[in-house]
């Protein structure tokens, strides 16, 4: 009986699921994977220091991975190659993580799929296939509605003393005063990404505050004025969300369909669970 390593990788964050037939799933968690942001021998590192078992136990027949930075077919091949290295697994198939939120979320069945999490992006899937996506532009020139989208205007706002008192206090508390250490790092860490999107949780925490709701929603509108509202389809299938941001901002999600005419599917936090299913149908039809 084949055995299946699923993963979806956000830029943040990778979840790793183990499943065979018979037995129950058994999930990992490690650092991010983005290969425009990692090369071959940093991405091979991470998984040597955080799934060392790999080899050793748990070899799997098939390793279905779904990425961020991985829909081009170079960073596919890149990622087929180290995983295949790492666990020793005889198929290997790279595909991007707008697929995994697409199997997760609408299974069989027509609609458009959006992620919400350290980075953004959206496609049209028309139940087996991406038939239409919006160039994704990444962190430095678009990711509108993501973490880090979310953190740039925090950070702005903290800088440019736009924040009142309430809220100048509670950034100070969290992420300290110095605004010169706090761009030092933004400037020399590896994942700027990352790091920006970490600021976000204040906007949860700080939820009522009239300037936090502004951003959130400014935020979140950008992402449909820019990219949900380019597609025809979005007037006429479901939209579906994934990701950290869209799950903890599910309420200006489903106000801004409301505002739009636009039908909510659903929106989970993760496409795992998902993606479990979808391979637990797949192991019982081998």
């Amino acid at each position: 009986m084949a055995t299946y390593l699923v993963a979806d990788s956000g830029s943040t964050k990778t979840d790793w699921c183990l499943l065979r037939d018979g037995s129950k799933p058994v999930y990992y968690s490690t650092k991010g994977i983005n290969p425009y942001l990692q090369n071959g021998a940093s991405i091979a590192e991470l998984l040597n220091d955080e799934i060392s078992w790999a080899g050793k136990k748990h070899i799997p027949d098939v390793i279905s991975y779904y990425g961020a930075g991985a829909s081009s077919i170079d960073k596919q091949k890149l990622l087929a190659s180290i995983l295949k290295q790492h666990f020793g697994a005889s198929k290997v198939s790279v595909q991007s993580d707008l697929m995994a939120a697409a199997r997760a979320l609408c299974g069989d069945q027509k609609g458009m799929v959006c992620i919400l999490g350290t980075g953004s992006s959206s496609c049209y899937y028309d139940g087996k296939n991406i038939k239409i996506q919006q160039p994704s532009l990444g962190y430095l020139a678009g990711d509108e509605g993501s973490g880090n989208y979310m953190g740039r205007r925090i950070l702005q706002y903290y800088a440019y003393n736009t924040f009142d008192a309430e809220l100048k206090t509670g950034f100070e508390m969290r992420y300290g005063k110095d605004i010169n250490a706090i761009l030092s790092k933004l400037y020399s860490d590896p994942y700027p990404n990352r790091y920006l999107a970490s600021f976000a949780p204040m906007l949860v925490d700080m939820r009522g505050h009239y300037m936090a709701e502004n951003i959130i929603e400014d935020c979140i509108n950008d992402f449909f004025r820019n990219s949900i509202l380019k597609y025809r389809q979005s007037w006429k299938r479901p939209l579906y969300f994934t990701g950290s941001i869209a799950f903890a901002f599910k309420d200006v999600i489903s106000n801004l369909c409301d505002q739009y005419e636009l039908e909510l599917g659903k929106i989970e936090k993760s496409p795992m669970e998902g993606l479990v299913k979808y391979y637990k149908n797949e192991i019982k039809n081998l």
